[in-house]
């Protein structure tokens, strides 16, 4: 009975996202919560809580290597594209240009509802720094936000804590199901 128990929760485990909250605080017209997945087995946690930090979109976008922008995201957070290179790789150079954390979109612009497990590369590397994967329609509306009003980073607030705000006060994207 306990193996049974034990193999129902091993189900369960893969079944169930652990999920991650931020707020897009400014441009005001994404002023949404958006739901993040961190990766399965590397990067760090959020030890504690930024009220206000940049999220700051990589140049170029798939962070891979050099990064022409990499002073703006020191001591911030990265808002890179999936593509071209392991998740890891991506966290690595964000932490390597000093990024608090790393928000990685899918490339599928049309995705809006599947989140992809992140998973270590095999090479052994390590990073440090938490990353978050993030669903390609919200990583396109918040980069389209900025490119619209010119700006070079949003302000966000990360973690947030979903479970203190009442339901019908929290300030979903309109094109995600939640």
């Amino acid at each position: 009975m306990e193996a049974k128990i034990d193999q129902l929760k091993s189900c369960i485990s893969l079944r169930i996202h652990d999920y991650l909250y931020f707020q897009v605080l400014s441009p005001g017209d994404i002023r949404y919560i958006f739901t993040a997945t961190p990766a399965k087995d590397f990067g760090g946690i959020f030890h504690t809580r930024y009220e206000q930090i940049h999220l700051v979109p990589a140049e170029p976008s798939e962070a891979c290597g050099e990064l022409s922008n990499g002073f703006f995201i020191q001591d911030q957070i990265a808002l890179v594209e999936r593509g071209g290179c392991s998740f890891l790789s991506k966290t690595r150079v964000v932490q390597e240009h000093g990024g608090r954390a790393v928000i990685i979109s899918d490339n599928a612009v049309d995705n809006d509802s599947f989140y992809v497990e992140m998973i270590q590369d095999s090479t052994q590397r390590t990073a440090d720094i938490p990353a978050l994967f993030l669903l390609g329609r919200d990583g396109y509306m918040i980069r389209r936000s900025l490119e619209q009003h010119g700006l070079p980073w949003a302000i966000i607030s990360i973690p947030v804590n979903v479970t203190s705000i009442p339901t019908f006060e929290l300030l979903q994207p309109p094109w995600t199901f939640w």
